[in-house]
């Protein structure tokens, strides 16, 4: 995921994106941003709102409601005040490819 270096919102995002990479799917043992799971961060500092678009593995995960929890911690806690909304999407569906060059090391491929 890559955030944009003119959106104005950048260094909130960064921040999020950065907390967000400490949440571990224990499947896996993989974070979520390197696992492609995280598709879009959103940020609205006038409102104090956080919005995070992610996905699961499959829809049947056993560790959904644990991964959204941990990603509204994670991102309330970089940026203390703020509201956080997790929405868990399916289109576009994850795949490996959305995996990064770090997570695949990390998973050994």
């Amino acid at each position: 995921m890559e955030i944009d270096i003119r959106d104005p919102e950048y260094t909130a995002k960064l921040a999020v994106l950065q907390a967000l990479s400490r949440v571990i799917d224990p499947e896996l043992g993989v974070n979520i941003i390197d696992m492609g799971l995280v598709y879009a961060i959103r940020v609205n500092s006038p409102a104090k709102e956080i919005m995070v678009e992610m996905t699961l593995t499959s829809a049947a995960c056993p560790m959904g409601s644990m991964l959204t929890g941990h990603t509204r911690v994670a991102a309330g806690e970089a940026l203390p005040g703020f509201d956080t909304t997790v929405t868990l999407v399916w289109e576009p569906k994850w795949n490996a490819d959305r995996i990064s060059e770090a997570g695949k090391q990390l998973l050994g491929w």
